[in-house]
């Protein structure tokens, strides 16, 4: 082993051993301080111009549109990118929540949520919530490239503002249609986290589920948010206020007993669900610290390992083959590789070809069954263009 590989060991090690204590950790830093101040602003005067998004209108759609480009800017790919499209009240108009999928590296079936609505009522919702919104994509932009344990889904829902129906609809029809149902590690809501203009604004509200309908994650929640407390002091110049949780898109996951935490601005506006609800009347200082403290707190959570950045990920690209060990099944993860067609191949140890397979226009995961493979050591290889990523993988 030299000695660049034995540092990398140690720095790595080090990480992970803070982790248990949450203490502060370089690494993370290193990416917090990469926040965007000028994105935040950019993206909130590019959020405002957009109007008044309510369900069936032109400017919800052009502000999903808008979502979509600003994610494929940043990297991710279209196979990374989900619309869950849905009605309420009885209206045809169609409304859709748009899901962004990043694949962990060690629990990639359990997921870390970051969400927020982007949907607003009578006013632009600069601030309501334009606020959460940047915030989420910029926790996204910093993120793209860092390897996680746990999976993340970056999840802009419609509908908040009519009573909660786009993360009502996502939790029945998604985390609940899924088999098994989905793991969620945690879902951290973003809500209103504009701040006031002219006030000082330095404290960020955490909130936590205390809810007796279901009580059971509600010592769990407790937990999450003090974590989410120690990584905003860690991360960000924010001093921190403990609350509740109530009347945002985390209340359908608190009812499916999944565990929540939240942020909220702790000097309240005044202009939320009116015409006036607008950037002037915000403290865009005061988001770029509270996206600094988030983006601390999802790599936290998601458990990110970015001392392998920048070496790693430029050459297998995040696409992963899990599980492994495996026995019946196994996924291939496209990661941030944006090609039309790939092939997978699987190599015995005689060199061999025993599974090869092209995917043409291929979802974010796909399966192969290697349930007529012998037991034994095998070299999975996806070529995608002049992308070739190649890991061994055991058969049990």
């Amino acid at each position: 082993m030299n000695r660049k590989t034995l540092l990398s060991l140690i720095a790595l090690l080090l990480v992970s051993s803070s982790m248990f204590s949450q203490t502060f950790i370089q690494a993370y830093a290193d990416v917090v301080n990469q926040c965007s101040q000028s994105n935040i602003t950019n993206n909130l005067t590019e959020y405002e111009a957009l109007g008044v998004k309510r369900r069936g209108t032109v400017a919800l759609q052009n502000t999903l549109d808008w979502l979509k480009n600003k994610y494929l800017s940043y990297g991710y790919t279209v196979s990374q990118m989900q619309e869950d499209s849905y009605t309420y009240q009885g209206s045809t108009a169609a409304c859709k929540n748009l899901i962004v999928t990043k694949i962990g590296t060690l629990y990639p079936n359990t997921y870390v949520i970051v969400d927020g609505h982007y949907d607003s009522i009578t006013g632009t919702g600069t601030n309501d919530n334009g606020s959460g919104v940047v915030t989420i994509l910029e926790i996204a932009r910093l993120l793209q490239n860092v390897p996680t344990e746990y999976s993340i889904k970056f999840i802009n829902f419609s509908g908040e503002e009519d009573g909660l129906f786009g993360s009502q609809h996502y939790v029945s029809s998604i985390v609940n249609g899924t088999n098994p149902k989905m793991s969620i590690r945690v879902v951290f809501n973003m809500d209103e986290i504009g701040g006031v203009a002219g006030m000082t604004n330095d404290t960020i509200t955490c909130e936590r589920d205390e809810n007796n309908n279901p009580s059971t994650n509600n010592a769990s929640s407790a937990t999450k948010t003090n974590e989410l407390i120690k990584c905003v002091g860690l991360y960000s110049p924010l001093k921190t206020q403990l609350s509740y949780a109530y009347s945002s898109d985390y209340m359908p996951f608190q009812a499916n007993n999944e565990v929540i935490i939240g942020i909220f601005e702790t000097n309240e506006t005044s202009h939320k669900h009116t015409a006036t609800d607008f950037l002037i009347y915000m403290d865009p200082t005061y988001v770029y610290n509270v996206a600094k403290a988030s983006i601390g707190a999802t790599m936290h959570f998601a458990i990110a390992t970015p001392l392998l950045n920048d070496e790693k990920s430029k050459t297998d690209y995040n696409v992963s083959f899990f599980p492994n060990p495996t026995k019946e099944e196994l996924n291939i993860n496209l990661g941030s590789i944006a090609e039309n067609s790939y092939t997978f191949t699987l190599i015995d140890i005689n060199g061999k070809i025993v599974l090869s397979k092209t995917f043409s226009d291929p979802k974010l995961i796909e399966s192969v069954s290697i349930s007529t493979l012998a037991k034994g050591m095998y070299l999975a290889t996806l070529e995608a263009g002049d992308k070739k990523v190649t890991k061994k993988i055991v058969v049990e």
